[in-house]
C-alpha cells in the first residue's frame, strides 16, 4: 500500500511541475507586453524598460523559468498587474466562495445522482427508468453555461424566485441557481454510471443467491449490490470534480459569484498574467490533490487494484 501511495505522490508532483511549466509559458503565448499593460499604451520606452527590469522580463527565459519555479514552490506567485496585490493572498480570499459553490454542487450531484441511478436500475425499462435516463441525457448534452443563462432568465428574471447575482452573505437564496447549474452535468453522469454499475452487479450469482434466501430488497440493494457497485461511481465522482472546477469559471461569471473563477475571467480580460497563472495553477493543484486521495480510497475499496 505504501509503495502505491509513494508512486502516486511522485506522479502528482510531476503533474504539478508540468502545470507550473505550462502556466509559465502563458506569459509568452498570450500576446501583449506585461510592462506596457501595467503602465498603459502611452508610457515612454524608458519607463517600460524600467518595469521590465523590475519584473525580470529582460533576463534570459531559462533564468525567468528557474526563478518562477523556485518562487512557486515557496508559495510566491508574484503580484497582480492590475491590483498590485499578492496573487496567493488574493486567491486565498476568493477560495471560500469557490469551495462553497463547488463542493455543494458536487455533494448535491453525488447524492441525487446515486439515488436516481439506484431507482432507475431497480425499475429497469419502466417509465421511471426511461424518464430518469432521458433527464440524464439532457444533463450531459446541454452546455452548462447555456443552462446557467436559462436558469438565470427563467427563475431569476421571469419568475423572480431567486436572485440572479450575489453572494451567500446576502442570503442562502443566492447559492441556489449557481449550485443547481453547476450540479446538472455531474449529477447526470453519476446517475447513468450508477445505473449501469448496479445492473451489472445485480446480474451476478451472489445477488441472485441473496434474493433466493429471502432477504429484503433493502438488504439486497444496499448491502450486497450498492457496495460492490460503488467503485465506478467513486471514479465518476472524482472525474466530476474536473468538470466542476472547469464549469465553475463560467458559472461564477454568469451569476457574479465572487470566487476564483470570476477572478480568473477578470484577469483574462485585463491580461493580468500573474493572476491568470495563479488561478490556473491553484485549480490544477486542487484537482491533483483530490484525485490523489480518491486513488487511495479506490485502491482501498477495490482489492482487485494492484498496489505494487
Amino acid at each position: 500500500m505504501w509503495s502505491y501511495i509513494i508512486r502516486n505522490l511522485f506522479y502528482s508532483i510531476l503533474i504539478i511541475i508540468g502545470v507550473l511549466t505550462v502556466t509559465f509559458c502563458l506569459l509568452y503565448i498570450i500576446p501583449g507586453d506585461p510592462a506596457r499593460m501595467m503602465l498603459g499604451q502611452r508610457a515612454d520606452v524608458a519607463s517600460v524598460e524600467a518595469v521590465r527590469e523590475e519584473l525580470g522580463l529582460n533576463k534570459p527565459i531559462y533564468v525567468q523559468y528557474a526563478k518562477f519555479m523556485v518562487n512557486a514552490f515557496q508559495g510566491d506567485l508574484g503580484r497582480s498587474y492590475s491590483s498590485n496585490r499578492q496573487v496567493v493572498q488574493t486567491i486565498l480570499q476568493k477560495l471560500p466562495a469557490t469551495a462553497l459553490l463547488s463542493f455543494s454542487a458536487l455533494f448535491i450531484s453525488s447524492i441525487i445522482g446515486v439515488l436516481i441511478g439506484i431507482i432507475s436500475a431497480t425499475k429497469q425499462y419502466t417509465f421511471t427508468d426511461n424518464a430518469s435516463m432521458l433527464f440524464a441525457l439532457f444533463g450531459i448534452s446541454f452546455p452548462q453555461f447555456a443552462f446557467g443563462l436559462v436558469m438565470a432568465w427563467l427563475f431569476g428574471h421571469i419568475l423572480k424566485w431567486f436572485p440572479i447575482s450575489g453572494y451567500i452573505n446576502e442570503g442562502w437564496q443566492y447559492l441556489i441557481l449557481p449550485m443547481l447549474t453547476l450540479a446538472l452535468r455531474p449529477l447526470a453522469i453519476t446517475a447513468r454510471i450508477t445505473r449501469s454499475s448496479m445492473l451489472d452487479v445485480m446480474s451476478q450469482d451472489y445477488v441472485r443467491t441473496a434474493k433466493a434466501k429471502g432477504l429484503s430488497n433493502y438488504m439486497v440493494i444496499f448491502k450486497h449490490t450498492l457496495r460492490n457497485a460503488l467503485n465506478p461511481v467513486i471514479t465518476t465522482i472524482s472525474a466530476s470534480l474536473a468538470a466542476t472546477l472547469g464549469g465553475v469559471f463560467f458559472i461564477e461569471y454568469i451569476f457574479n459569484w465572487p470566487g476564483i473563477g470570476l477572478l480568473a475571467i477578470d484577469a483574462i480580460f485585463k491580461l493580468d498574467f500573474p493572476m491568470i497563472q495563479g488561478t490556473v495553477l491553484f485549480s490544477a493543484i486542487i484537482f491533483v490533490v483530490i484525485n490523489f486521495f480518491v486513488d487511495i480510497i479506490y485502491a482501498y475499496l477495490d482489492p482487485k487494484v494492484k498496489l505494487s
